[in-house]
């Protein structure tokens, strides 16, 4: 059956056949939607369901019950159940086009057990523009893609990852091993939904685990100096201390963020580390009763943000203040 959907805003329409999703259906029609990573991980495409009702192959894990019974759904996974009238969760601001460029390899590092440094140089641009919080794709020989965060703002035609090694990965545990400077990429940038929402004036909240803190680094790096910097609060959890492989850097941060907390969390700590143990998402419901305040950016595995979304929700997180990039959809693809 053929259902119709209005999108509120825009007085756009457009038809789903049956089976299809809600963005699959919008994007055959020219009705663009905000989306990502197309399978549920992200949460970029939700929307707000004002009449009607979707369903779902199996529950998306970029949406909880409690956004859903807020009325909102995810349309890359959403299919109409009937007739629908829908909202785009926020407004969309404008991003910059995707381009591909020849990168060349200035350096490549190990910085702990599973992480590499990799920094890019595009000769062929003097700057590149992107918002902090967004990624590039590597192009692979074979045409398949891998995604990876920018770990550091805008500065010339320079580019900063955080590079996870995915065992048996085509990328990270096969092209990468062999690379070294003067070496080139293929890229495309930038990408992405992710990144810094200025125009709410609200205390940062920021939990992030493992390389997911890349697109976070960049983020605050963005706001350092900055006068209009609000409060900053950042929660990095990892599995050993090992794994924290710029703590002494973050830990320098300090005096260039306003009011900036930094809490490392470890999963597997071993018996000489002194500080937080456990989940990160848990330590920081054990450090604040009430979450109703704070803008919140979420960035790693989409199993944390998912049971991160749930508590702060129920320590009165504001649903429309929560952002988040899962990094499992993309490790599957970007190993």
């Amino acid at each position: 059956m053929v259902h119709r959907v209005d999108v509120a805003e825009t007085a756009e329409s457009f038809e789903v056949e049956d089976g299809e999703t809600i963005l699959a259906a919008a994007l055959r029609s020219n009705v663009m939607l905000a989306h990502d990573c197309q399978l549920g991980g992200c949460g970029t495409c939700r929307v707000k369901i004002l009449e009607g009702a979707v369903s779902y192959d199996e529950p998306p894990l970029a949406l909880t019950p409690e956004e859903e019974s807020e009325g909102f759904a995810l349309a890359c996974q959403g299919r109409p159940s009937c007739d629908l009238v829908i909202s785009p969760w926020r407004v969309q601001i404008e991003l910059l086009p995707s381009m591909r460029h020849n990168a060349k390899i200035t350096s490549v590092r190990p910085v702990s057990p599973l992480v590499t440094h990799l920094v890019l140089e595009v000769p062929d641009m003097e700057t590149l523009d992107y918002r902090p919080g967004q990624y590039m794709n590597i192009i692979m020989p074979d045409g398949g893609t891998r995604c990876f965060s920018m770990a550091s703002k805008p500065a010339g035609n320079k580019l900063d990852f955080h590079v996870r090694r995915v065992v048996g990965g085509k990328f990270t545990d096969g092209q990468l091993l062999g690379v070294q400077p003067g070496d080139t990429l293929e890229v495309e940038l930038p990408l992405g939904s992710f990144h810094f929402q200025m125009q709410d004036y609200r205390p940062l909240l920021m939990i992030a685990t493992g390389t997911g803190l890349a697109p976070i680094k960049a983020i605050l790096e963005s706001l350092m100096d900055d006068v209009d910097c609000p409060p900053v609060s950042l929660y990095w959890g990892t599995r050993t201390a090992a794994d924290l492989y710029i703590h002494e850097e973050i830990l320098a941060w300090q005096s260039r963020l306003y009011e900036f907390k930094y809490v490392p969390v470890l999963s597997r700590a071993d018996a000489a580390w002194t500080g937080r143990r456990g989940y990160v998402q848990d330590a920081v419901a054990a450090d604040w009763n009430d979450l109703s305040e704070h803008a919140i950016y979420l960035c790693g595995s989409p199993e944390m943000i998912f049971a991160a979304k749930r508590s702060f929700i129920a320590l009165h997180a504001s649903t429309s203040h929560i952002y988040s990039e899962g990094f499992t959809h993309r490790e599957n693809t970007a190993a």
